[in-house]
């Protein structure tokens, strides 16, 4: 599908994502003639001949990759640890070229319940390949407090955060400008529309400023970036440089609450944040490829604009039935879109994917309506952690809107195959009876498996099941306190399908969804 939407990691995030562009890595340039359409409008513009990770280049002043027991620990710098330029040589915002120059946002940031997703997305499209990490939550008025346990580091990143935020626009848009100033090499491994990348590059900010202090959730979410970097052909030497330009922005804008200290404070989130992405990637080039290539041997047209494709793998694919993969094609180098694998793992290797062609949209309508057997495209590794946890008894609520329901299917054949009964209660939610393209299916597995119920609902129109919004729909049924909760969807129906589930006494720890960062910060 089209995009992950729901862990309370795609959409979800992954959940993630969210993704995959991450806080200080570049991503790749869009050719010059091809024109912005919704779909690549806040996603990611990679490189497809990717260049695997050099782990054993020491780059300075971050650590060389290794083991932990490799390593020395970095003592606190009192001093910034990367060269600043002095203020005369750092250009004024005005005066930077204009091919540089990053636009403003439409609108300031606001908090997802606020902004409705952006029209022309598709509509379970996840906005990043690495989601954000679960313990994070929706960004809220006091994102920027300081809990009483708050570290000295997190408290001085807290306040300069709160400082920029309002001008992030134009902290994000000079530190860009001042990066292809003073290191001009690096402007062609950007994308050539900037606005998605300075979005994403704030909301990253932000979340790693709030979790410095929670090195487990940051760890796993800075991982998930460093090893989902490796098809891009990210290099250690490029940390270096944004790190300085970063450090630049901040001096400039932050100006009330920047000193020694705080300077100090961010070199040491940044050195940690940098290594623990290289080293990532480092212990996963030793087990995986940074992409592999997939034949396409299926090609099955459901409506007008979805088609569910397969695809064989040239060596074996691991996976999780839940998961998502970023997606290259060969019309289309260096995009890479997101989709969700619409089956568990099967014998024979096969992947599916269910691909809903959106007005404009590159890969989508590439793999709609262009793509046949015999075409080859590119897979970067799997992510995502909307998993069944099959060391419990509980039953499975799953709510599936449109192509959403592509990871719902592989969750129930997960669930057959590992042979446990266990109930599990399926919503399939579309607009009307006719974008129920898989609902045929749906119902053969239910005929299969006794545990297994299926109920499509329809928000417009006549239909034979049961009318209505998805998440009102499911209050009629119940009780639920005792499942755990699966969505995969649009991020409207993610937001408003948690409320209801919490509505109904659904713990938050057991609702899953993989659209988390399109839930955390301002729709892009």
């Amino acid at each position: 599908m089209d995009a992950p939407t729901t862990t309370s990691s795609a959409g979800n995030d992954g959940g993630g994502n969210s993704g995959d562009w991450g806080w200080f890595t570049p991503s790749r340039k869009r050719p010059d003639d091809q024109p912005l359409s919704p779909e690549t409008d806040g996603a990611e513009d990679d490189r497809a001949a990717a260049r695997p990770v050099n782990p054993a280049r020491p780059v300075n002043p971050i650590r060389p990759a290794g083991t932990e027991a490799e390593r020395r620990p970095a003592p606190p710098a009192p001093a910034p640890a990367f060269p600043m330029p002095p203020a005369s040589a750092v250009p004024p915002a005005s005066a930077v070229p204009p091919a540089f120059a990053v636009p403003p946002p439409a609108s300031p940031v606001a908090p997802a319940s606020a902004v409705p997703p952006r029209a022309g997305r598709e509509e379970h499209q996840r906005p990043d390949e690495a989601p954000a990490p679960q313990g994070a939550r929706p960004a809220a008025e006091s994102v920027f407090t300081a809990p009483e346990t708050a570290s000295p580091d997190a408290i001085l990143l807290r306040r300069n955060m709160a400082e920029i935020e309002p001008v992030s626009d134009k902290v994000t848009s000079y530190f860009y400008a001042l990066l292809f100033v003073q290191h001009p090499e690096l402007r062609p491994l950007f994308p050539a529309a900037m606005d998605a990348q300075r979005d994403r590059l704030f909301k990253a900010i932000l979340t790693a400023a709030r979790l410095i202090d929670d090195p487990d959730i940051l760890g796993d979410f800075l991982s998930r970036l460093g090893r989902g970097h490796r098809k891009y052909g990210t290099q250690p030497e490029h940390y270096p440089a944004v790190g300085e330009c970063l450090l630049a922005a901040l001096t400039r804008y932050a100006t009330t609450t920047w000193s020694g200290e705080a300077e100090a404070a961010w070199v040491r989130a940044y050195t940690a944040i940098s290594q623990i992405m290289i080293d990532a990637a480092a212990e996963d080039e030793l087990r995986a490829p940074a992409w592999w290539q997939a034949e396409v041997v299926g090609h099955e047209p459901r409506t007008s604009d979805i088609a569910v494709v397969t695809v064989r793998p040239d060596q074996p694919y691991p996976f999780l039935a839940g998961q998502y993969t970023s997606l290259e094609t060969p019309w289309w180098p260096r995009v890479w879109r997101h989709y969700s694998f619409a089956s568990a793992p099967r014998a024979d290797g096969l992947l599916s994917f269910h691909v809903k062609a959106i007005p404009a949209g590159w890969v989508s309508s590439a793999l709609v309506h262009r793509a046949r057997p015999g075409d080859v495209i590119r897979l970067g590794p799997p992510a995502g952690s909307m998993t069944v946890d099959h060391s419990t008894d509980n039953g499975l609520l799953c709510l599936g809107g449109g192509t959403g329901i592509a990871p719902i299917k592989a969750l129930v054949e997960d669930v057959a195959e590992y042979g446990r009964q266990r109930t599990v209660e399926v919503f399939y939610g579309a607009r009307s009876d006719h974008d129920l393209y898989d609902i045929d299916t749906m119902l053969r597995l239910s005929q299969r498996h006794p545990w297994l119920s299926v109920r499509p609902v329809v928000s417009d129109g006549p239909t034979s099941g049961l009318s209505g919004r998805l998440p009102d729909a499911v209050r009629q049924y119940g009780p639920w306190n005792a499942y755990d909760a699966y969505l995969s969807g649009p991020p409207g129906m993610i937001r408003s399908g948690v409320d209801a589930l919490m509505g109904v006494g659904v713990p938050s720890h057991r609702i899953r969804h993989d659209s988390i960062e399109e839930l955390m910060a301002a729709a892009e």
